[in-house]
């Protein structure tokens, strides 16, 4: 025990993060269009193989709700064996990245356009699972799954099936929002795992026409993608998958690191390697053909929560997990799939962060707006366009707010007219420097003082030259114009 003083506290918070874990993993693959034990593949990767590694001592990773969305689009579009591909290469991506020392670099991004992204991943999530709510196929896009929902639930209104279905998916949603009230003893067994658990037995006792997983065990479902899919992987919306899932589970891991050491006192998370840890995960994910991983702020919080030290207890829910899909696969087959949709229901709602945006409404309506479109671009179009335009917002904002200028005028009725600018002239504020000074009077001399600038474009330079000129053109004295020093 001395050389694992805290092997207890690590081994009960294991078996807590194990818990929460294994529905998880199940309903995200199941969600995805992949078999639910590559939901379990990933996650027993995510504990043993990026939970060996250094980076966050106390961050679990496996597959994350967040990117349910985009592996159900890439699924659909290229077939579950370019999915080996793709993570692979994000794996790669992610090793290079963190070699590069680029990983902190990702706390660079927009808050405003992170949760925008999670936002629009949460809404598309909701509206995708309401369709497995009721027993029925979801639409494609994001708008087709928002827009059929009414006649979805009109539908359901008039088939039994479809009704007992709805009701256990609706009883598991609220036992995931009662169970938080409850007292702490009771709150032993995850929310999670009693909400699935609870929608097993009733289907079972009930006899409900529901459906449940399909279970394929777990060697059958490990599908490494073969040479004719690599072949493949310079198309170039291949080659945007890969860099959307990239950015994306890059983001999402490096953002849950930041909230995870704000739950602990302990080491602080080395960004550039976890950023490899998350790679190799990846990479090894790839090769077994399994989904993606992202680091997961529910499991860590879990983690955290129930005393883990250090990363013993994460490797330890792996091993959990690797002992289930061994063992016990078969018990999947009772899950029914309405309450795996409930569990993503609820998950897709705690991504969408009402009071971020009332309170950026009321006190940075610019960043409530990045939010906002970058969100309904991500339903509308897709997600990797959304987080571009998202981004290029930011950008744009940040710009603008950046170019601040400042003109004073002083006329003091004879002489030169003085005209002082200040600040940053870019072009983005070109329009307000011209229409200033070619308000100033056409008969009178003009002193222009540049001094007080910090920074003066291409665009803004050559524009306030051409000025002088048609102003010196109309037969006063020549501009006389004081650059910086």
């Amino acid at each position: 025990m001395t050389r694992f003083p805290h092997l207890k506290q690590d081994f009960t918070a294991s078996l807590v993060v194990f818990l929460v874990a294994l529905p998880l993993c199940v309903g995200v693959a199941v969600a995805s269009g992949a078999p639910a034990e590559l939901g379990l593949v990933t996650g027993i990767v995510g504990g043993i193989v990026t939970g060996l590694m250094r980076g966050s001592s106390l961050q679990v990773s496996g597959p994350a709700a967040g990117l349910t969305v985009l592996v159900f689009e890439a699924v659909q579009e290229f077939g579950l064996p370019a999915l080996g591909v793709i993570v692979l290469a994000t794996g790669v991506l992610q090793i290079a990245m963190g070699a590069l020392k680029l990983g902190r670099w990702f706390r660079a991004i927009s808050v405003s356009v992170v949760e925008g992204m999670l936002a629009g991943i949460g809404l598309v999530l909701i509206a995708g699972q309401l369709y497995s709510l009721v027993g029925t196929k979801a639409p494609a896009s994001g708008l087709e799954k928002i827009a059929g929902l009414p006649a979805a639930v009109v539908d359901a209104f008039g088939s039994t099936a479809a009704l007992a279905s709805l009701a256990l998916g609706a009883g598991t949603v609220a036992v995931l929002v009662v169970w938080k009230r409850l007292p702490a003893r009771a709150r032993t067994v995850p929310g999670q795992l009693a909400a699935v658990g609870l929608a097993t037995l009733a289907a079972l006792v009930l006899d409900l026409p529901v459906a449940t997983v399909e279970v394929r065990g777990l060697l059958g479902s490990i599908q490494p993608p073969s040479l004719d899919t690599f072949g493949g992987a310079a198309g170039v919306g291949l080659l945007g998958t890969i860099v959307a899932f990239t950015l994306i589970a890059s983001a999402e891991s490096l953002f849950s690191a930041a909230a995870v050491d704000r739950l602990h006192d302990g080491p602080r998370t080395e960004y550039d390697r976890e950023l490899i840890a998350q790679g190799a995960g990846n990479t090894v994910c790839g090769v077994l053909g399994a989904l993606p991983m992202t680091a997961v702020i529910v499991r860590s919080a879990a983690n955290v929560q129930a005393g883990a030290r250090t990363k013993a207890s994460r490797v330890l829910h792996g091993v959990w997990l690797l002992l289930f899909a061994a063992l016990l696969p078969n018990v999947l087959a009772y899950i029914p799939i309405p309450a795996l949709a409930g569990i993503l229901v609820h998950a897709g709602a705690k991504l969408i962060p009402v009071r971020s945006i009332v309170s950026l409404w009321r006190d940075h309506r610019g960043e409530a707006l990045i939010l906002v479109v970058t969100a309904v671009s991500i339903v509308a179009v897709s997600m990797f366009e959304g987080v571009l335009i998202g981004l290029a917002l930011a950008v744009v904002k940040t710009a603008w707010e950046a170019s601040h200028i400042r003109m004073e005028v002083v006329d003091k009725g004879a002489g030169p007219v003085q005209a002082y600018l200040s600040g940053n002239a870019t072009f983005l504020r070109l329009p307000k420097i011209l229409d200033s000074l070619e308000a100033l009077p056409q008969d009178r001399p003009v002193e222009l003082d540049l001094s007080g600038l910090h920074h003066l474009d291409h665009a803004c330079r050559t524009a306030l030259e051409n000025w002088a000129a048609r102003h010196s053109d109309a037969g006063t004295e020549p501009v006389r114009v004081t650059m910086a020093a």
